[in-house]
């Protein structure tokens, strides 16, 4: 009898120990767990194909420089210059309240950035971004990509580096960015006026659309001459073609 409830004890804590891993195992790549779809959230990226993205210019080819490789949506290496691939590309539909998380992994030496509350301007040029704009460009608020290591524009002072409101808000000290070669994993809360960037699994950016501190800052930048800058709109999600390698893979989204 004692060997019996020895064996059935051992078995039962076997169930346990199973059942606990399959809980605590990650959801593989481009995929959501059961949990995650009964909270709303969906996927941007399926993995396989650029299908709910478009290019932001309809005169770019985005398969000139973008496509799904190996698990992650990936921008091909060109001469790391703005839109010198196959341009900057943005969700189809558009959001105002949400919380979207995705992965990246950069090169050695590169620059990209994920856009949101982007203007398009299109049809009606504005302020020149950088040099060889030519006004038409997608503005917005960026969440900067960057190889914080070696990238020049990262000498230019946390304004400028990975995870901060670029050239607006800086990230504070929680910040842990990974080596080159390896994913971070980063957030973007917008709900209501309030606005988070996380960068793996740390909060280190914060701010508040229209208010005073933001509007000192935009006055100091580029974005100054921009029309509604700073304010909340429905928008597209973008990924910028900045002329370097980078990856995205994990890309979900969840309307507040």
């Amino acid at each position: 009898m004692r060997v019996r409830i020895v064996l059935l004890t051992f078995v039962a804590g076997l169930s346990i120990a199973t059942l606990a891993a399959r809980q605590s195992a990650p959801a593989p790549s481009n995929s959501l767990s059961s949990v995650e779809q009964r909270d709303g959230w969906r996927l941007l990226f399926d993995g396989k194909t650029l299908n709910g993205w478009r290019a932001y210019d309809p005169q770019n080819d985005p398969a000139k420089s973008w496509s799904a490789a190996d698990g992650c949506l990936h921008n091909a290496k060109n001469d790391g210059r703005p839109g010198s691939g196959g341009g900057d590309i943005v969700t189809v539909d558009q959001f105002t309240d949400f919380d979207f998380r995705f992965d990246w992994r950069i090169s050695r030496g590169g620059n990209s950035g994920v856009k949101y509350f982007v203007l398009e301007r299109l049809g009606a040029p504005g302020a020149v971004m950088y040099v060889g704009d030519d006004g038409r460009s997608a503005v917005g608020h960026e969440y900067q990509v960057l190889d914080d290591a070696e990238h020049p524009d990262a000498k230019n002072g946390p304004l400028r580096q990975a995870g901060s409101l670029y050239s607006l808000v800086p990230p504070t000290d929680a910040k842990r960015l990974r080596p080159v070669g390896e994913f971070n994993e980063s957030r973007i809360l917008v709900q209501g006026k309030h606005v988070e960037h996380w960068l793996n699994g740390a909060r280190i950016v914060q701010y508040e659309l229209e208010s005073p501190a933001l509007r000192e800052a935009i006055e100091k930048s580029k974005y100054k001459d921009v029309p509604g800058f700073g304010t909340k709109f429905r928008t597209r999600l973008l990924l910028q073609d900045h002329g370097d390698e980078v990856w995205f893979r994990n890309l979900r989204i969840r309307s507040l």
